[in-house]
């Protein structure tokens, strides 16, 4: 039974297409992870099954009969409830609608693990149909049971978890590839066979002139046989040229992304001390105690992760470390790095600017290098073309925003680098990205995290647990 048809559906905004003459159908009970890159379209999709959103062609179908509740990722702030606690309260009371269908625009964001596991547990026990945009695998193998890939302007539906789906793309890329050789290789046969006919009748007819002066009988092919062998030979290479064409359009499509090559270069020789970071009997306060017992040390080249509840002070303590200005007290002894020897990157990316251009942003970050110089670091974090270093902050992708804030920071290592719920709200792309610059980076980390799959992919981060 459907619940929803989206027919002929097509959504197009001023800079891009999100959807292209989509159909698809929403089952009841079934439960569905949209997943793709960001600026995709996933949100707007979920948009258009909510209502919200209408189509600029197609049109949407929904049983009569039919409730929905929904939440969003951008929740009103509300006092004195943290990102975690206002997902919480959003989903308890979207779950008390009762709806048949919900809606869900990336719930995990901003939950710590004790929350993570309980929206597990309440989305398992739901008895509807449920929507999904996430990029958190744990949420989406547990949970869902169909994927829709959104991507230029399709939507690709395979039913099973997302590893599933993984791995059936990497299945097709290489039936491609195993189908493009032995494509290439019937063409060069025919090819070879054809030159090889061509040069046998060249010699026929030599033969042939011969035997006529010589008043001898020529044995020549008939031209008509000769016709009909090339055009045969023509019309397979013509067939195998537009195969080649077809698969190699559909190869394009399913290829992998580039990657990036990370280089990092340090501005200054490193300190003899390998102490980066050391603190005694820390208390962190406001009104009211927030952290005691502060016990912590880092070292140069350590990874370092702070993990708790939502609201246990993980940020704040970053804050301090960082040199940032803060509204607590702080007690105890600290020993830390300079203020301006630290890196902090934000859900936010606050540092960089909406007006600045990507190739202006890296110059500011690098005022002794030359522009070749930048240019190359720029394209190893893929930026290559003078559109890409051209564009300005503020129409920047989130994946863009974090590729090149991690190129300023791979291109001036700092003492210190402190990435708070770096992990949140990025792409399947994107993720993987930050992952393989932080496992090659060889400067000392301090993360803020619940994402315990991308600290295990990171490698050798260690844990601080804030909340015992």
């Amino acid at each position: 039974m459907s619940l929803i048809q989206l027919q002929g559906i097509s959504l197009v905004f001023p800079e891009k297409t999100c959807l292209d003459d989509v159909n698809l159908s929403l089952q009841w009970g079934q439960r569905v992870a949209i997943v793709g890159d960001n600026g995709s379209g996933k949100s707007s999709l979920l948009r258009l099954i909510q209502g919200e959103l209408l189509p600029q062609a197609g049109r949407v179908v929904r049983d009569s009969a039919l409730t929905m509740a929904m939440l969003s990722q951008h929740l009103p702030a509300e006092d004195g409830l943290s990102g975690g606690e206002a997902v919480e309260r959003g989903l308890t009371i979207a779950l008390g609608m009762h709806p048949d269908l919900l809606l869900l625009d990336e719930p995990s964001n901003h939950l710590d693990r004790y929350r993570q596991r309980a929206l597990l547990s309440r989305l398992s026990r739901f008895y509807g149909t449920l929507v999904i945009v996430s990029h958190d695998l744990t949420l989406i193998d547990t949970v869902c049971d169909t994927i829709w890939h959104v991507a230029d302007g399709k939507v690709h539906v395979f039913s099973g978890c997302y590893q599933d789906y993984l791995g059936e793309q990497q299945r097709q890329r290489t039936a491609q590839s195993r189908e493009m050789q032995l494509l290439k290789r019937k063409a060069l046969a025919l090819h070879e066979a054809r030159m090889a006919e061509q040069e046998r009748a060249g010699k026929a007819r030599q033969h042939g002139v011969r035997s006529i002066a010589q008043r001898k009988w020529a044995t020549v092919r008939s031209p008509s046989k000769l016709g009909r062998g090339n055009e045969t030979a023509g019309k397979q290479q013509v067939e195998l040229r537009e195969r080649c064409q077809l698969l190699a359009q559909q190869m394009a499509q399913s290829a992998l992304p580039p990657d990036i090559v990370p280089h990092f270069h340090f501005a200054a020789p490193l300190s003899a001390d390998r102490l980066v970071v050391q603190i005694s009997n820390g208390v962190l306060s406001f009104a009211q105690t927030l952290l005691s017992g502060i016990h912590l040390t880092l070292s140069r080249g350590q990874r370092l992760a702070l993990t708790g509840r939502n609201g246990c002070g993980k940020s704040t303590l970053a804050n301090v470390i960082a040199g940032r200005p803060v509204s607590c007290t702080v007690r105890g002894e600290w020993i830390l790095p300079a203020a301006s020897t630290v890196a902090y990157l934000d859900q936010r990316l606050s540092d960089l600017q909406a007006d600045e251009s990507v190739l202006s942003t890296l110059e500011r970050h690098t005022p002794g290098w030359e522009s070749p110089r930048r240019r190359q670091h720029l394209a190893d974090f893929l930026f290559r073309s003078n559109t890409e270093v051209a564009k300005r902050g503020a129409v920047l992708s989130g994946g863009e925003r974090v590729r090149l804030a991690l190129a300023c920071v791979a291109a001036h290592v700092p003492a210190l680098l402190i990435l708070d719920e770096i992990s949140n709200h990025l792409d399947m792309r994107t993720r993987g990205h930050v992952i393989k610059v932080l496992r090659d980076y060889p400067g000392t980390i301090l993360l803020i995290s619940h994402d315990e799959a991308f600290l295990d992919e990171v490698g050798d981060v260690e844990r601080y647990a804030l909340d015992g």
